[in-house]
């Protein structure tokens, strides 16, 4: 079980297992899996689309429980901004200076502040979102200052065909030094080594609702 898995890895690393959150990764997958999920009384799930997470988690829908924390984890479109912030709670992808100045607008014009995490692309892949690793600390600079956004964390996902640990030590140190706490970092694959690197939440999808059809 996964959260068994992670209270193991936490005890191992010396943590309390309540530091780390489960994001229950539910793209794509049928409703009956999330009724589920949900009646098991897991209450935190990511969302990789606005479009996809707009349909099943309508504010005013039957989907949508009370407690939920829904979580934008794929990569958001200025266009799409307006709708993020009024759905999302927390929004782990702001990677750019555009995308930062449409959520401070945003923000500002719903009163309504979903917690930021930047998206780091600690392997520095071209074909992957993120901010590069040399350029994280100005920009979260730039986000704070520049934009009056208060960012909460930092995410990554590392490349698949290398070791993960390197990466997740990585964003741990580049979190410290910019003073966040909040590490959003580990999948299916690999979420026990990104608690024992300090993740305080993984994404986990087909380790908890199997593969997607």
């Amino acid at each position: 079980m996964v959260l068994d898995t992670i209270a193991s890895a936490a005890v191992a690393a010396g943590r309390d297992p309540a530091q780390v959150t489960l994001v229950a990764v539910s793209k794509q997958q049928p409703q009956e899996k999330i009724a589920a999920m949900l009646a098991a009384g897991q209450r935190v799930f990511g969302e990789n689309r606005v479009q996809e997470a707009a349909e099943r988690w309508a504010p005013d829908g039957p989907n949508r429980p009370e407690g939920l924390e829904l979580r934008l984890i794929g990569p958001l479109q200025s266009n799409k901004v307006r709708e993020a912030v009024a759905l999302f709670d927390v929004i782990e992808t702001l990677d750019r200076e555009k995308l930062a100045t449409a959520l401070a607008g945003e923000i500002a014009r719903l009163g309504r502040a979903p917690r930021l995490y930047i998206q780091v692309n600690t392997g520095e892949e071209p074909q992957k979102a993120g901010v590069a690793p040399a350029e994280t600390d100005g920009f979260v600079a730039a986000c704070r200052e520049r934009h009056g956004l208060t960012i909460e964390g930092l995410m990554c996902i590392p490349p698949e065909a290398e070791a993960p640990g390197p990466h997740f030590a990585l964003l741990a140190r580049i979190a410290a030094r910019n003073g966040l706490t909040r590490l959003s970092m580990g999948m299916s694959g690999d979420y026990p080594a990104a608690v024992r690197f300090g993740a305080t939440s993984v994404r986990v999808g087909s380790a908890l609702f199997g593969a997607r059809g």
